[in-house]
């Protein structure tokens, strides 16, 4: 065995070498999409409702100038759909508005582009490195843009944010799991500080070998994320659970080429676990100043049009291809609301009212 291997660290430690260090999953050619297949991938309908949603953000701040942020942008999927959508003028976009289509020249100020009287600034927030051909008009950054007026969506960033694992021992003491990189585990020290004030609040372990994630570092993710508006939107979107039903065991997994693994953080797949959204809700406020939504998946795109229903029979003779178009369309829309699979994913929406005018700044991450 290396020294490497042989070394103890925490799953925090373990996964952030893992995912974001030298080598790391998340730093390699092929990307996420090269393992797994989220929303976006699985269809265009995705990035159509975001656009959507990011029409009604720039309605509610009765604004032309919108900024939109993509957080963990994976290789810009995500915002090359949501612009080509806008470019053309929302087909693609359920229930899309109609109207007249710029030429997609760059309106002004850079990452810009202009769709019927639309102006919108794209940030990709992503530590890997900006990928070969992203359209020139979106930003790519590894910090969060300070100041920003309209619509920060982080799809399923926070279950890719590392945190420690306590699991309680044979007297009910929560003690940190540690782990070398071939996935081996062991008991370390008592949970304690910060730490233990989690789990107290949020997931209380009460039985010999019950586990858990320790989401305060997703906490104090979302909170920076919540607090870069000046106006507008936050929406994370991921499999997550509530505190009434938290997973006894933990939710730690690994993917790898397409299927679930055990988790081992050597830098050969992903590290995931559900994300405990109430408690990242109520670090950035929300009984306070920036209320909370939660709600599923299949009712958040339902909202913005998009439905699994089968087209009618009639459609059919009237137009075939129309039919087929829609019918595919359906299925499409079926997978991203079904339930037990994606439909199943919580949207934590904050708002933040009011706000300046200028265009975004970078601060901190």
């Amino acid at each position: 065995m290396t020294d490497e291997t042989c070394q103890w660290q925490g799953w925090r430690q373990a996964t952030e070498r893992a995912l974001y260090g030298p080598g790391g999953f998340y730093l390699r050619p092929e990307g996420p999409a090269g393992h797994f297949r989220t929303s976006v991938h699985a269809s265009p309908l995705f990035a159509g409702a975001v656009a959507r949603l990011l029409a009604e953000v720039a309605e509610e701040l009765g604004t032309s100038e919108i900024d939109l942020v993509d957080v963990g942008a994976g290789r810009g999927e995500l915002l090359t759909g949501v612009l080509g959508a806008i470019a053309n003028g929302g087909t693609g976009i359920p229930g899309g508005t109609s109207g007249s289509v710029s030429d997609g020249t760059p309106a002004g100020t850079p990452g810009a582009t202009t769709a019927a009287g639309l102006t919108v600034r794209a940030y990709a927030v992503e530590r890997a490195s900006r990928p070969a051909g992203l359209d020139p008009r979106v930003e790519w950054t590894d910090r969060l843009p300070r100041g920003v007026r309209g619509l920060v969506f982080a799809n399923e960033w926070l279950d890719n944010v590392p945190v420690d694992v306590a699991e309680a021992d044979s007297t009910g003491t929560a003690r940190y799991v540690q782990v070398r990189a071939d996935g081996t585990e062991r008991l370390g020290g008592p949970v304690s500080g910060a730490d233990a004030e989690w789990l107290a609040r949020w997931w209380p372990l009460r039985e010999p070998g019950t586990r858990a994630e320790i989401g305060r570092p997703r906490d104090e993710a979302w909170a920076s994320a919540v607090a870069s508006l000046a106006a507008g939107r936050a929406v994370a979107v991921d499999y997550a659970h509530l505190r009434e039903n938290r997973p006894p065991f933990g939710s730690l997994t690994g993917f790898r080429a397409g299927r679930e693994v055990p988790p081992v953080p050597d830098g050969s797949g992903d590290l995931t676990a559900h994300v405990a959204l109430d408690a990242c809700a109520a670090a950035a406020g929300g009984a306070g100043p920036h209320p909370a939504e939660l709600v599923t998946q299949r009712e958040a795109l339902g909202r913005l049009g998009v439905s699994g229903g089968r087209p009618p029979l009639s459609l059919a003779s009237a137009d075939p291809a129309a039919y087929v178009r829609a019918l595919s369309a359906a299925g499409e829309a079926a997978e991203l609301t079904a339930r037990g699979g994606l439909g199943d994913f919580l949207w934590l929406t904050q708002r933040v009212p009011g706000g300046a005018t200028e265009p975004p700044g970078h601060g901190g991450y």
